[in-house]
Order: structure tokens, then C-alpha cells, then sequence
């Protein structure tokens, strides 16, 4: 499996300054426009939960019998894990057949596209040349200038909740940011919008309205509520009973209304029942999601049996939000955060979200992502929270200073960054 593709040369966590379709449309062109020959697609933008969002629609699709491509980003631990070809990671073999056809079209037409829009043709060409019933397409950041949209008449889009995350690109009001995310919506495609503030109803209801694109909102046409035994999703046609979702945490829950309703939405197209969607729901993995590793991987770590370890990608606000929402309800005994992060994220306002939960924190360099905080910095940046953080060289040394802290059962939770999770995960 491959860690970063050697093409294009541009390492991935450098982002331009400014976006265009135009390199995109030139490339695809050079290609033989692959995005005009996908399967049928379901876009989905958003700033959180666009992942799980993908997760449970690929897991209820499976159950139903139909073979599913996907398009996700960033990954964990290798880059194939982006591009799943009927339900398999892509091989390194195809990978690289499609990146080098790719290549040889950007040099033929002097094209030089960024790490992202080279490898997202590359992908495009494999989900048209390789048979599946759906795509399952991730925006990358964005939506109206994002290289994925370049798919002009979907089956459907989907908007995740929207909050605060790359105003360095997107703007630094939510209604600029919400109207880049609306950027994937369609003339006459259904969109399916998530939970969201009402600033963000404003600008996403308006967009459909002047594409005449029709739209069913969380709250407004369907929404969901916990029940003993799971949740009940709710809409002006159909209520169901399900099980709790294999992902942890309320929002899962709002999640899987939002893929319930898409799920709906294409029935058309797609026969899928209602047990299907219970399995889907009860069976879907995406890691690096409140995640929490198995008691024997951690006592091979820790050495210890009464060490819990959670891992979670959490990196805004908004995540951390959601994450400590999960903690304060479900955990119990001292909790410590282990912490990473990029540079420019706000580590006080992230972990404030924390202040009256954990017993305090250690920061540490994120070793996938050169561009993050160094661990000194961030434990000062982090500390203006009200949480007591400090520093360690590394994730492991950062657990044994909390295990020789803590003489009693004791939960870890390692968040701020995906990056961070996959140094974990490497361990």
C-alpha cells in the first residue's frame, strides 16, 4: 500500500492560495472527461461528518447488495484507503496505472495540477473504468471551487453540518463558508441537508431555491430521536425504529437521520429496506472516529488492563464539541487528553470544550504533519483553556507519563488531528 503517491510532486498538506475548475475541466478533458461516465453519484460537502456520512451509505448500499465506490479524504495510514473500487481499497498496481495515465495527459497538455485535483483525475478515471452501481463522493475543501465538482447532474448531494475550519480559504463568516459548501448543489438534484445554525438554513434553502433543486433540511423534513433500545428517525412519509449505530456519540445518531433520508431520497433507483439499513447502520467502520482500541492492544501498550484508549479526529470546534459531549456522558474515573494539531487551529477554544471534563493534557508533535505545532507551543497555546497541558516527544512517552500518573482505571483520549491518529495507529 502506498503511504503518498509519487505523482503529483506536491506534498499534501500544501493547499493554494486559490481555486480554480478550470485545471481541473482541461485535465479531465485530456482524459476523455471520466467524470461524465461514473456511476450514478451522490456528492457530499460539509465540514463535519462528511466521512461517516460516506461510511454508513457505502456500509447500507453493501447490505442492499450493490457494489459501492468511494472517495474519501485525508487517510490514516495509506493513501489507497482514499479510493475504494467496488468496495476495496485501490491497489498499488491500479493505482499507479491510473496516476501514470494521468501523468503523461497533464505533461502532454503542460498541465501542472495540484496534489489534490491530479489525484482525484486519477481516481475519476478509475470509478468510470471500473464497474460499480454507486459513487460515493467526498468533497475535499469546499465545495464550489473543490475539483470533485465537476460532476454536473448527480443523484443527489448531501451538506454535512457546517462550522468554522479553513477560513483561511473558505472565509471567515459562516455564511461565506456555507455558501462555498453550497457550491456542490445541482439544478433539479435533491439535497439533503444536515443539522445546521440558522444562518446556514438561510444560505443553503436560498441556494436550492434558485437552482430549483429540491431540499430536505434536519429539523424541517426529517430528524431523529433517541430511544432505549436505539433511535427513531422521523419524516413526513416514513418513521423507522432502529439500533443504535456502530459509531459512538448523538451525533452519529443526527448523521445517520441525514443518510436515512438520502437513503429515501434515491429508493427510486436503489430498493433498499429498512433491516438493510438497520445492518448498514450497525456495521459500518470508519476509524479514527471516537474510536476505541481493544482491551488487548492496549494492555500491550500500556501494560496495564484498567487503561482505556480512545482515538478521535476531532481537529475543530465543532468536533470537539461533539467529542466532549460523548465523554462527559459516557465516560468515567480521570481522563486525559493526548493532543496534536495543525498550525493555525485554535487549540484554546478546542480544548475548552474539555475544561470540566479531564483531569488535564499533554500535547506532542504530530509526526505525519510537518506543518503542525511543535509540542511546546501547543501545550502553551492549549493551556490558555484552563486545562493544565504539557509536552512529550512522542504519543508513547506521552502515555507513559499519564500511566505513571495515574494509579487508578483511567481513560486516554488522543485527538486534534487525523494526522495524530495515524502516528497512533503506526505504533
Amino acid at each position: 500500500m502506498v503511504n503518498i503517491p509519487h505523482w503529483p510532486p506536491v506534498p499534501i498538506w500544501k493547499i493554494p492560495g486559490k481555486f480554480n475548475l478550470s485545471g481541473s475541466f482541461r485535465l479531465l478533458g485530456a482524459l476523455g472527461n471520466p467524470q461524465n461516465l461514473l456511476p450514478p453519484t451522490i456528492h457530499v460537502a460539509g465540514t463535519n461528518g462528511k466521512g461517516s456520512t460516506v461510511a454508513m451509505l457505502k456500509s447500507i448500499f453493501i447490505q442492499a447488495g450493490y457494489s459501492v465506490h468511494t472517495y474519501t479524504s485525508p487517510h490514516l495510514l495509506q493513501f489507497n484507503e482514499r479510493i475504494n473500487l467496488a468496495g476495496k481499497p485501490i491497489s498499488d498496481d491500479q493505482l499507479n496505472f491510473f496516476l501514470e495515465r494521468t501523468k503523461l495527459a497533464a505533461e502532454k497538455e503542460n498541465i501542472q495540477p495540484t496534489f489534490f485535483e491530479g489525484t482525484t483525475a486519477a481516481a475519476f478515471l478509475a470509478f468510470a473504468e471500473t464497474k460499480a452501481d454507486i459513487l460515493l463522493l467526498e468533497t475535499g475543501l469546499g465545495g464550489r471551487l473543490d475539483c470533485t465538482n465537476v460532476i454536473s447532474s448527480p443523484l443527489a448531494t448531501i451538506i454535512t453540518p457546517i462550522s468554522f475550519d479553513h477560513t483561511e480559504f473558505l472565509g471567515k463568516d459562516i455564511k461565506q463558508i456555507a455558501s462555498e459548501k453550497a457550491g456542490i448543489i445541482k439544478t433539479n438534484v435533491p439535497c439533503i441537508i444536515g443539522p445546521q445554525t440558522p444562518e446556514v438554513y438561510e444560505v443553503l434553502l436560498s441556494t436550492c431555491e434558485e437552482r430549483a433543486a429540491p431540499s430536505f433540511c434536519y429539523e424541517y423534513d426529517y430528524c431523529s430521536e433517541k430511544t432505549d433500545t436505539g433511535f427513531r428517525y422521523l419524516s413526513r412519509k416514513y418513521n423507522l425504529d432502529l439500533p443504535y449505530p456502530s459509531l459512538l456519540g448523538d451525533h452519529q445518531i443526527r448523521s445517520a437521520a441525514t443518510v436515512i433520508a438520502a437513503t429515501m431520497l434515491v429508493n427510486k433507483e436503489f430498493q433498499i429496506t429498512a433491516p438493510q439499513i438497520a445492518k448498514g447502520l450497525t456495521s459500518t467502520n470508519w476509524p479514527g472516529r471516537i474510536e476505541r482500541i481493544p482491551n488487548e492492544k492496549t494492555k500491550k501498550l500500556t501494560g496495564r488492563k484498567d487503561i482505556q484508549i480512545y482515538l478521535d479526529g476531532a481537529h475543530n470546534d465543532s468536533g470537539a464539541l461533539s467529542l466532549s459531549h460523548w465523554a462527559s456522558e459516557n465516560l468515567q474515573g480521570p481522563i486525559y487528553l493526548i493532543l496534536g494539531m495543525t498550525r493555525k487551529r485554535n487549540a484554546a477554544t478546542f480544548c475548552v470544550h474539555f475544561k470540566d471534563i479531564v483531569q488535564g493534557g499533554i500535547a506532542v508533535n504530530v509526526e505525519s504533519e510537518p506543518s503542525s505545532y511543535s509540542a511546546s507551543i501547543l501545550a502553551d497555546k492549549a493551556s490558555k483553556s484552563g486545562i493544565k497541558f504539557t509536552c512529550a516527544d512522542s504519543i508513547k512517552d506521552a502515555i507513559e507519563i499519564i500511566i505513571n500518573k495515574s494509579n487508578i482505571p483511567s481513560t486516554i483520549i488522543i485527538t486534534g488531528s487525523l494526522f495524530l491518529i495515524s502516528d497512533f495507529l503506526k505504533l
